[in-house]
């Protein structure tokens, strides 16, 4: 299965001292000064929409967003660019790129994130159908990744069934891990894709 367009969200601890309209000026000065690997071209602001996307920064290769979907606020990686590679291989771009920022946020601005819940998303219905096929098919990728992602700690996979909504599953941890260890172990999995 040919995995593109991998979403990669971490849960923000305490979203209820947020203050979105923050991170337009943080988002800005990011642009600005190019801190990411890659190139950021805009920022967006959806704070009207209600569990919407809430501040977005818009890159060439993926978007960011301190995302308010389902009316849980988190940082979500949204890879827009194919990418040559296994499955593997992007599963750790896509996570290596969400913690960079994760770290980012924790420093600047204070945030905490939640390691123990992550969602992983499949923005391509074409590719990877929300069919349980599809969950059946990348299932082994996912609990390869994780396996080495959280070293060996005990998790869950929930897949959500929702024909409706893009192929999505939940990772549960038994433990919280801080965003540097998880960063340095994906780092070291893989080089730059």
């Amino acid at each position: 299965m040919n995995v593109q367009h991998i979403n990669f969200k971490l849960f923000i601890e305490d979203p209820q001292s947020v203050n979105l309209a923050e991170y337009y000026a943080v988002f800005n000065t990011w642009i600005q000064q190019q801190v990411l690997d890659e190139l950021l071209v805009d920022v967006a602001d959806y704070l009207q929409v209600h569990h919407g996307p809430g501040m977005l920064l818009i890159g060439h290769e993926a978007d960011y967003s301190l995302d308010n979907r389902a009316g849980r606020l988190g940082l979500l990686y949204n890879r827009k660019k194919q990418l040559e590679g296994t499955t593997q291989e992007k599963l750790a771009q896509a996570a290596r790129a969400t913690l960079t920022v994760a770290k980012l946020l924790e420093k600047e601005k204070g945030l905490q994130f939640n390691t123990r819940e992550i969602q992983v998303l499949i923005n391509d219905r074409l590719l990877v159908p929300n069919t349980t096929e599809s969950f059946v098919a990348l299932e082994p990728e996912l609990r390869a990744f994780f396996d080495r992602f959280y070293g060996g700690t005990k998790y869950e996979l929930s897949y959500k069934t929702d024909p409706r909504e893009r192929f999505t599953v939940e990772i549960k941890a038994a433990t919280r891990f801080d965003v540097e260890t998880l960063l340095k172990t994906v780092s070291l999995e893989t080089a730059h894709v």
